[in-house]
Protein backbone atom coordinates (compact mmCIF):
# COMPACT_ATOMS: atom_id res chain seq x y z
CA UNK A 1 0.00 0.00 0.00
CA UNK A 2 1.56 3.70 -0.76
CA UNK A 3 0.55 6.89 0.15
CA UNK A 4 0.81 9.17 -2.62
CA UNK A 5 0.65 12.34 0.12
CA UNK A 6 3.74 12.00 1.28
CA UNK A 7 7.41 10.64 0.78
CA UNK A 8 10.40 10.59 3.03
CA UNK A 9 13.55 12.43 2.55
CA UNK A 10 17.02 11.52 4.45
CA UNK A 11 18.06 13.83 6.71
CA UNK A 12 21.75 13.49 5.51
CA UNK A 13 21.87 12.91 2.00
CA UNK A 14 18.79 14.33 0.85
CA UNK A 15 17.71 10.97 -0.97
CA UNK A 16 13.73 10.85 -1.29
CA UNK A 17 11.80 7.76 -1.49
CA UNK A 18 9.15 5.98 -0.97
CA UNK A 19 7.53 4.37 2.39
CA UNK A 20 7.57 0.52 0.62
CA UNK A 21 11.23 0.83 0.03
CA UNK A 22 11.97 1.93 3.70
CA UNK A 23 14.30 -0.20 5.34
CA UNK A 24 13.38 -2.30 8.69
CA UNK A 25 15.15 -0.15 10.34
CA UNK A 26 14.78 3.35 8.87
CA UNK A 27 18.12 3.96 7.96
CA UNK A 28 18.83 5.45 4.43
CA UNK A 29 20.50 3.05 2.21
CA UNK A 30 22.98 5.55 0.63
CA UNK A 31 24.28 7.26 3.94
CA UNK A 32 22.90 5.49 6.88
CA UNK A 33 20.99 8.94 8.06
CA UNK A 34 17.36 9.29 9.38
CA UNK A 35 14.59 10.05 7.51
CA UNK A 36 12.14 12.89 7.78
CA UNK A 37 8.68 12.97 6.55
CA UNK A 38 8.13 15.32 3.19
CA UNK A 39 4.65 16.44 1.81
CA UNK A 40 4.78 16.87 -2.42
CA UNK A 41 2.17 19.49 -1.73
CA UNK A 42 3.65 22.17 0.88
CA UNK A 43 6.89 20.76 2.30
CA UNK A 44 9.67 24.09 2.49
CA UNK A 45 12.41 22.71 -0.25
CA UNK A 46 10.30 20.35 -1.76
CA UNK A 47 7.02 21.41 -3.04
CA UNK A 48 7.57 22.90 -6.96
CA UNK A 49 7.08 26.03 -7.80
CA UNK A 50 4.39 27.64 -8.18
CA UNK A 51 2.18 25.32 -5.70
CA UNK A 52 -0.03 26.39 -3.97
CA UNK A 53 0.35 26.67 0.02
CA UNK A 54 -2.67 25.51 2.79
CA UNK A 55 -4.67 28.98 3.51
CA UNK A 56 -3.53 29.09 7.44
CA UNK A 57 -6.26 31.10 8.76
CA UNK A 58 -8.64 28.65 7.33
CA UNK A 59 -6.66 25.77 9.12
CA UNK A 60 -6.66 27.46 12.22
CA UNK A 61 -10.55 27.96 11.98
CA UNK A 62 -10.56 24.62 11.58
CA UNK A 63 -8.63 23.39 14.05
CA UNK A 64 -10.63 24.81 16.47
CA UNK A 65 -13.58 23.92 15.25
CA UNK A 66 -12.58 20.46 15.51
CA UNK A 67 -12.71 20.55 19.03
CA UNK A 68 -16.34 20.14 19.62
CA UNK A 69 -16.38 17.40 17.33
CA UNK A 70 -17.73 14.24 18.59
CA UNK A 71 -15.94 12.46 15.88
CA UNK A 72 -12.74 10.23 16.64
CA UNK A 73 -10.05 11.91 15.04
CA UNK A 74 -11.36 15.30 15.57
CA UNK A 75 -11.13 14.43 19.61
CA UNK A 76 -7.47 13.59 19.32
CA UNK A 77 -4.94 16.56 19.59
CA UNK A 78 -2.53 14.86 17.20
CA UNK A 79 -5.21 13.80 14.35
CA UNK A 80 -7.76 17.30 14.84
CA UNK A 81 -4.12 18.45 13.08
CA UNK A 82 -3.94 15.77 10.39
CA UNK A 83 -3.78 18.09 7.10
CA UNK A 84 0.03 18.41 8.76
CA UNK A 85 0.26 15.27 8.58
CA UNK A 86 -1.18 13.49 5.43
CA UNK A 87 0.42 10.01 6.56
CA UNK A 88 -2.29 7.33 6.28
CA UNK A 89 -4.58 6.63 2.95
CA UNK A 90 -7.56 5.97 4.80
CA UNK A 91 -8.47 8.14 7.75
CA UNK A 92 -10.20 4.50 9.14
CA UNK A 93 -7.10 2.95 10.00
CA UNK A 94 -6.45 5.79 12.69
CA UNK A 95 -5.71 3.96 16.37
CA UNK A 96 -6.26 6.79 18.75
CA UNK A 97 -7.25 6.85 22.63
CA UNK A 98 -7.89 10.60 22.89
CA UNK A 99 -4.43 12.04 23.04
CA UNK A 100 -2.78 15.31 23.12
CA UNK A 101 -4.65 18.82 23.43
CA UNK A 102 -2.84 18.65 26.96
CA UNK A 103 -2.89 22.18 29.09
CA UNK A 104 -0.89 24.91 29.17
CA UNK A 105 0.03 26.03 32.47
CA UNK A 106 1.47 29.29 33.90
CA UNK A 107 4.06 28.41 36.47
CA UNK A 108 3.52 31.19 38.94
CA UNK A 109 5.68 30.13 42.03
CA UNK A 110 9.14 29.33 39.26
CA UNK A 111 7.93 32.77 37.46
CA UNK A 112 8.54 34.47 40.39
CA UNK A 113 11.61 32.38 41.58
CA UNK A 114 13.57 32.91 38.13
CA UNK A 115 12.65 36.03 37.58
CA UNK A 116 10.75 34.95 34.53
CA UNK A 117 6.54 36.16 34.72
CA UNK A 118 5.71 34.40 31.18
CA UNK A 119 6.86 31.03 32.42
CA UNK A 120 4.98 27.96 31.02
CA UNK A 121 4.92 24.31 31.18
CA UNK A 122 3.22 21.92 28.47
CA UNK A 123 2.37 18.91 30.25
CA UNK A 124 2.99 15.91 28.09
CA UNK A 125 2.47 14.13 31.17
CA UNK A 126 -1.44 14.11 30.60
CA UNK A 127 -1.43 12.29 27.75
CA UNK A 128 -3.41 8.72 28.31
CA UNK A 129 -0.19 6.89 29.04
CA UNK A 130 1.52 9.33 31.19
CA UNK A 131 4.10 10.21 28.51
CA UNK A 132 4.19 12.67 24.99
CA UNK A 133 5.18 9.20 23.32
CA UNK A 134 1.49 8.80 23.03
CA UNK A 135 1.04 11.44 20.17
CA UNK A 136 3.80 9.86 18.16
CA UNK A 137 2.84 6.48 18.77
CA UNK A 138 -0.94 7.16 17.81
CA UNK A 139 0.74 8.42 14.14
CA UNK A 140 3.35 5.50 14.14
CA UNK A 141 1.22 2.75 14.92
CA UNK A 142 -1.58 3.66 12.43
CA UNK A 143 0.83 3.92 10.20
CA UNK A 144 1.68 -0.14 10.83
CA UNK A 145 -2.04 -1.29 11.26
CA UNK A 146 -1.98 0.15 7.69
CA UNK A 147 0.79 -1.61 6.44
CA UNK A 148 -0.89 -4.90 7.88
CA UNK A 149 1.49 -5.50 10.20
CA UNK A 150 0.49 -8.06 13.38
CA UNK A 151 3.35 -7.38 15.74
CA UNK A 152 5.48 -3.84 16.60
CA UNK A 153 8.45 -3.83 18.56
CA UNK A 154 10.55 -1.25 20.72
CA UNK A 155 13.41 -0.90 22.56
CA UNK A 156 12.69 1.27 25.91
CA UNK A 157 13.50 2.55 28.75
CA UNK A 158 9.84 3.09 29.79
CA UNK A 159 7.28 5.65 28.85
CA UNK A 160 7.76 4.03 25.26
CA UNK A 161 7.10 0.76 25.87
CA UNK A 162 3.60 1.85 27.70
CA UNK A 163 2.55 3.60 24.77
CA UNK A 164 3.23 1.46 22.21
CA UNK A 165 1.69 -1.87 24.01
CA UNK A 166 -1.43 0.58 25.06
CA UNK A 167 -1.86 1.72 21.32
CA UNK A 168 -1.20 -1.80 19.81
CA UNK A 169 -3.56 -3.25 22.52
CA UNK A 170 -5.89 -1.16 20.86
CA UNK A 171 -5.51 -2.00 17.58
CA UNK A 172 -5.90 -5.55 18.15
CA UNK A 173 -1.96 -6.18 17.49
CA UNK A 174 0.47 -7.42 18.93
CA UNK A 175 3.61 -6.02 20.69
CA UNK A 176 7.59 -6.27 21.75
CA UNK A 177 9.08 -4.66 24.16
CA UNK A 178 12.73 -5.14 24.77
CA UNK A 179 14.50 -2.90 28.21
CA UNK A 180 17.53 -2.96 29.77
CA UNK A 181 17.56 -5.39 33.02
CA UNK A 182 16.83 -3.13 36.13
CA UNK A 183 17.61 0.03 34.49
CA UNK A 184 13.46 1.12 34.33
CA UNK A 185 10.97 2.82 36.49
CA UNK A 186 8.31 -0.03 37.35
CA UNK A 187 5.58 1.89 36.97
CA UNK A 188 6.47 2.24 33.68
CA UNK A 189 6.88 -1.63 33.20
CA UNK A 190 3.92 -2.24 34.56
CA UNK A 191 1.84 -0.27 32.45
CA UNK A 192 3.41 -2.60 29.44
CA UNK A 193 2.46 -5.77 31.10
CA UNK A 194 -0.73 -4.91 31.97
CA UNK A 195 -1.45 -3.75 27.96
CA UNK A 196 -0.31 -7.25 27.08
CA UNK A 197 3.07 -6.59 25.43
CA UNK A 198 5.97 -9.37 25.41
CA UNK A 199 8.02 -7.78 27.57
CA UNK A 200 11.99 -9.04 28.02
CA UNK A 201 14.76 -7.96 29.93
CA UNK A 202 17.89 -7.58 28.41
CA UNK A 203 21.05 -7.94 30.32
CA UNK A 204 22.65 -4.48 28.59
CA UNK A 205 21.59 -1.01 28.50
CA UNK A 206 19.51 1.46 26.30
CA UNK A 207 21.34 1.03 23.36
CA UNK A 208 22.28 -1.98 23.70
CA UNK A 209 18.38 -3.00 23.64
CA UNK A 210 18.50 -0.92 20.33
CA UNK A 211 21.11 -3.27 18.89
CA UNK A 212 19.44 -5.96 20.07
CA UNK A 213 15.74 -4.72 18.06
CA UNK A 214 17.05 -4.03 14.81
CA UNK A 215 18.39 -7.33 14.21
CA UNK A 216 15.01 -8.98 14.98
CA UNK A 217 13.16 -6.31 13.03
CA UNK A 218 15.56 -7.36 10.04
CA UNK A 219 14.68 -11.03 10.36
CA UNK A 220 11.21 -11.20 11.04
CA UNK A 221 8.17 -9.38 9.59
CA UNK A 222 7.54 -7.34 12.89
CA UNK A 223 7.28 -2.93 12.38
CA UNK A 224 10.08 -1.15 14.61
CA UNK A 225 8.38 1.98 16.96
CA UNK A 226 11.32 3.41 18.40
CA UNK A 227 11.84 7.10 17.18
CA UNK A 228 13.61 6.68 14.48
CA UNK A 229 11.07 6.01 12.91
CA UNK A 230 9.80 9.19 10.80
CA UNK A 231 5.89 8.66 11.64
CA UNK A 232 6.66 8.97 15.31
CA UNK A 233 7.80 12.29 14.96
CA UNK A 234 4.83 13.22 12.75
CA UNK A 235 2.75 12.99 16.11
CA UNK A 236 4.55 14.44 18.24
CA UNK A 237 5.36 17.61 15.90
CA UNK A 238 1.56 18.26 16.93
CA UNK A 239 2.70 19.53 20.46
CA UNK A 240 4.03 22.37 18.69
CA UNK A 241 0.94 23.17 17.39
CA UNK A 242 -0.82 23.20 20.56
CA UNK A 243 1.48 25.75 21.93
CA UNK A 244 1.23 28.27 19.52
CA UNK A 245 -2.74 27.87 19.23
CA UNK A 246 -2.59 28.50 23.02
CA UNK A 247 -0.58 31.05 23.10
CA UNK A 248 -2.65 32.49 19.69
CA UNK A 249 -0.49 31.68 17.12
CA UNK A 250 2.71 33.80 19.18
CA UNK A 251 5.09 31.39 19.33
CA UNK A 252 7.02 31.56 22.74
CA UNK A 253 10.78 32.95 22.62
CA UNK A 254 12.19 30.01 24.23
CA UNK A 255 10.80 26.28 24.33
CA UNK A 256 13.08 23.91 26.60
CA UNK A 257 12.92 20.36 26.05
CA UNK A 258 14.42 17.25 27.73
CA UNK A 259 17.48 15.09 25.59
CA UNK A 260 17.14 11.64 25.71
CA UNK A 261 16.88 10.24 22.63
CA UNK A 262 16.42 13.88 21.20
CA UNK A 263 13.70 12.89 19.04
CA UNK A 264 11.40 15.30 20.36
CA UNK A 265 13.37 18.17 19.59
CA UNK A 266 13.82 17.37 16.24
CA UNK A 267 9.51 16.81 16.22
CA UNK A 268 9.40 20.33 17.47
CA UNK A 269 11.71 22.30 15.26
CA UNK A 270 10.11 20.43 12.39
CA UNK A 271 6.82 21.68 13.21
CA UNK A 272 7.67 25.30 13.97
CA UNK A 273 9.83 25.62 11.01
CA UNK A 274 6.29 24.29 8.72
CA UNK A 275 4.12 26.44 10.63
CA UNK A 276 6.61 29.74 9.86
CA UNK A 277 7.22 28.31 6.21
CA UNK A 278 2.77 28.24 6.19
CA UNK A 279 2.53 31.86 7.23
CA UNK A 280 0.88 30.46 10.14
CA UNK A 281 3.39 32.03 13.17
CA UNK A 282 6.03 35.17 11.95
CA UNK A 283 8.56 33.64 13.91
CA UNK A 284 10.75 30.30 15.50
CA UNK A 285 11.16 30.00 18.93
CA UNK A 286 14.79 29.23 20.41
CA UNK A 287 14.60 25.68 20.93
CA UNK A 288 16.78 23.95 23.43
CA UNK A 289 18.12 20.90 24.92
CA UNK A 290 18.99 19.90 28.33
CA UNK A 291 20.62 16.60 29.27
CA UNK A 292 21.35 15.03 33.03
CA UNK A 293 24.88 15.15 33.11
CA UNK A 294 25.16 11.37 33.42
CA UNK A 295 24.10 11.24 30.25
CA UNK A 296 24.91 14.20 28.37
CA UNK A 297 26.66 13.34 24.69
CA UNK A 298 24.99 15.57 22.77
CA UNK A 299 25.86 19.04 25.78
CA UNK A 300 29.80 17.30 25.27
CA UNK A 301 29.81 17.33 21.01
CA UNK A 302 28.41 20.78 21.54
CA UNK A 303 30.54 22.01 23.69
CA UNK A 304 34.21 19.94 22.14
CA UNK A 305 32.91 20.95 18.28
CA UNK A 306 29.47 22.36 17.71
CA UNK A 307 27.82 19.11 17.15
CA UNK A 308 30.33 18.09 13.86
CA UNK A 309 30.24 14.53 16.11
CA UNK A 310 28.90 12.90 19.26
CA UNK A 311 30.76 9.95 21.05
CA UNK A 312 28.45 7.83 23.05
CA UNK A 313 28.59 7.35 26.76
CA UNK A 314 27.91 5.19 29.33
CA UNK A 315 24.52 6.91 30.77
CA UNK A 316 24.22 6.94 34.37
CA UNK A 317 21.27 8.99 35.80
CA UNK A 318 18.36 8.53 38.39
CA UNK A 319 15.97 9.91 35.04
CA UNK A 320 15.38 7.30 33.79
CA UNK A 321 13.32 8.59 30.64
CA UNK A 322 16.80 9.97 29.28
CA UNK A 323 19.26 7.74 30.58
CA UNK A 324 21.00 7.11 27.01
CA UNK A 325 24.29 7.27 26.14
CA UNK A 326 24.24 6.92 21.90
CA UNK A 327 21.14 8.72 20.88
CA UNK A 328 19.73 7.77 17.47
CA UNK A 329 18.93 11.18 16.46
CA UNK A 330 21.21 13.74 17.67
CA UNK A 331 21.81 14.94 14.21
CA UNK A 332 18.51 16.46 14.10
CA UNK A 333 18.69 17.86 17.48
CA UNK A 334 21.91 19.43 16.44
CA UNK A 335 20.27 20.62 13.68
CA UNK A 336 17.12 22.25 15.20
CA UNK A 337 19.05 24.10 17.81
CA UNK A 338 21.09 25.85 15.04
CA UNK A 339 18.11 26.20 13.20
CA UNK A 340 16.65 28.39 16.05
CA UNK A 341 19.51 28.92 17.93
CA UNK A 342 18.89 27.41 21.16
CA UNK A 343 21.28 25.52 23.00
CA UNK A 344 22.21 22.52 25.01
CA UNK A 345 22.65 22.56 28.52
CA UNK A 346 23.17 19.78 31.47
CA UNK A 347 21.72 19.65 34.75
CA UNK A 348 23.07 17.34 37.89
CA UNK A 349 20.78 15.19 40.01
CA UNK A 350 20.74 17.56 42.52
CA UNK A 351 19.53 19.73 40.29
CA UNK A 352 17.31 17.91 39.11
CA UNK A 353 15.69 16.43 41.97
CA UNK A 354 15.37 20.21 43.13
CA UNK A 355 13.45 21.19 39.65
CA UNK A 356 11.07 18.08 39.82
CA UNK A 357 10.11 19.47 43.85
CA UNK A 358 9.46 22.96 42.68
CA UNK A 359 7.14 21.63 39.57
CA UNK A 360 5.46 19.31 42.31
CA UNK A 361 4.79 22.57 44.64
CA UNK A 362 3.29 24.00 41.56
CA UNK A 363 0.99 21.14 41.99
CA UNK A 364 1.15 19.55 38.57
CA UNK A 365 4.06 17.46 39.11
CA UNK A 366 6.38 15.74 36.44
CA UNK A 367 8.60 12.57 36.14
CA UNK A 368 12.24 13.35 36.89
CA UNK A 369 13.43 13.47 32.77
CA UNK A 370 10.90 16.30 32.60
CA UNK A 371 12.79 18.68 35.28
CA UNK A 372 15.94 18.81 33.57
CA UNK A 373 13.84 21.52 31.81
CA UNK A 374 13.81 23.77 34.97
CA UNK A 375 17.07 23.03 35.90
CA UNK A 376 18.65 24.28 32.36
CA UNK A 377 16.33 27.03 32.53
CA UNK A 378 18.10 28.68 35.42
CA UNK A 379 21.26 27.58 34.04
CA UNK A 380 20.64 29.44 31.04
CA UNK A 381 19.12 33.14 32.76
CA UNK A 382 22.05 33.43 34.59
CA UNK A 383 24.31 33.06 31.40
CA UNK A 384 21.95 35.61 30.05
CA UNK A 385 20.64 33.52 27.14
CA UNK A 386 17.15 33.83 28.40
CA UNK A 387 15.67 37.61 29.81
CA UNK A 388 13.06 38.05 31.88
CA UNK A 389 10.78 39.80 29.29
CA UNK A 390 11.05 36.68 27.22
CA UNK A 391 8.20 34.09 26.77
CA UNK A 392 9.36 30.48 27.73
CA UNK A 393 7.78 27.06 27.45
CA UNK A 394 9.31 23.90 29.60
CA UNK A 395 7.90 20.85 27.68
CA UNK A 396 7.06 18.23 30.75
CA UNK A 397 7.29 15.04 28.99
CA UNK A 398 5.71 12.49 31.92
CA UNK A 399 3.64 11.98 34.66
CA UNK A 400 4.69 12.37 37.64
CA UNK A 401 3.48 8.46 38.90
CA UNK A 402 5.44 7.50 36.02
CA UNK A 403 8.58 6.85 38.78
CA UNK A 404 6.45 7.50 42.77
CA UNK A 405 10.13 5.45 44.04
CA UNK A 406 12.08 8.64 42.71
CA UNK A 407 9.85 11.13 44.66
CA UNK A 408 9.43 9.15 48.14
CA UNK A 409 13.53 8.86 48.38
CA UNK A 410 13.65 12.51 47.37
CA UNK A 411 11.32 13.89 49.99
CA UNK A 412 12.41 10.74 52.90
CA UNK A 413 16.27 12.22 52.55
CA UNK A 414 17.36 9.11 50.47
CA UNK A 415 17.60 10.08 46.47
CA UNK A 416 20.88 12.34 46.88
CA UNK A 417 24.26 11.00 48.40
CA UNK A 418 25.88 14.89 50.41
CA UNK A 419 28.64 14.82 48.18
CA UNK A 420 25.51 15.69 44.87
CA UNK A 421 23.57 18.08 47.06
CA UNK A 422 26.67 20.40 47.79
CA UNK A 423 25.34 24.11 48.15
CA UNK A 424 21.97 23.06 46.97
CA UNK A 425 21.44 21.66 50.60
CA UNK A 426 19.19 24.49 51.89
CA UNK A 427 16.74 24.59 49.35
CA UNK A 428 16.54 20.68 48.88
CA UNK A 429 16.03 20.72 52.86
CA UNK A 430 12.88 23.44 52.50
CA UNK A 431 11.15 21.53 49.38
CA UNK A 432 10.81 18.60 51.03
CA UNK A 433 7.68 16.95 52.73
CA UNK A 434 8.22 13.80 54.53
CA UNK A 435 5.17 12.20 56.00
CA UNK A 436 5.30 12.91 59.73
CA UNK A 437 4.33 9.84 61.95
CA UNK A 438 1.86 10.80 65.06
CA UNK A 439 -0.49 8.74 67.90
CA UNK A 440 -3.90 9.09 66.87
CA UNK A 441 -4.20 12.32 68.97
CA UNK A 442 -5.69 16.02 67.72
CA UNK A 443 -3.47 17.60 69.91
CA UNK A 444 -0.17 16.28 68.23
CA UNK A 445 -1.92 17.12 65.30
CA UNK A 446 -2.89 20.41 65.77
CA UNK A 447 0.76 21.05 67.27
CA UNK A 448 2.47 19.93 63.80
CA UNK A 449 0.25 22.05 62.01
CA UNK A 450 1.27 25.02 63.87
CA UNK A 451 5.06 23.96 63.23
CA UNK A 452 4.39 24.17 59.43
CA UNK A 453 2.29 27.45 59.42
CA UNK A 454 5.27 29.00 60.97
CA UNK A 455 8.17 27.81 58.75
Amino acid sequence: MENSGHQLRCTGCSRVTEQRELKADFRCTECGDLYEVVYSSWSSGFAAAGTKRPNASALRWLWKERCSSNEEADQSGVWRFREMLNILRDEKNIVSLREGNTPLYLLRRAAKSTGIPKLYAKHQGLNPTGSFKDTGMTAALSVAHELGYEWVACASTGNTSAAMAAYAARAGMRSLVLIPEGKIAWGKLSQAMDYGALTIQLKTDFDGCVRVLAEVVGRAPVYLLNSVNPYRLEGQKTQAFEIAEALEWEVPDHVIIPGGNLANSSALGKAFLEMKHLGMTAKLPKISVIQAEGANPLYRAMQEGNGEALHPVEANTRASAIRIGNPASWKKAVRVIQQTGGWCEQASEAEIALAKAEIGAEGIGCEPASAVTLAGLKKLARQGKIQPHETVVLLLTGHTLKDPDYTIAYHRGDLLRTDEVGVLQAEITATRRNAVELRASADEVLRELEKAENK
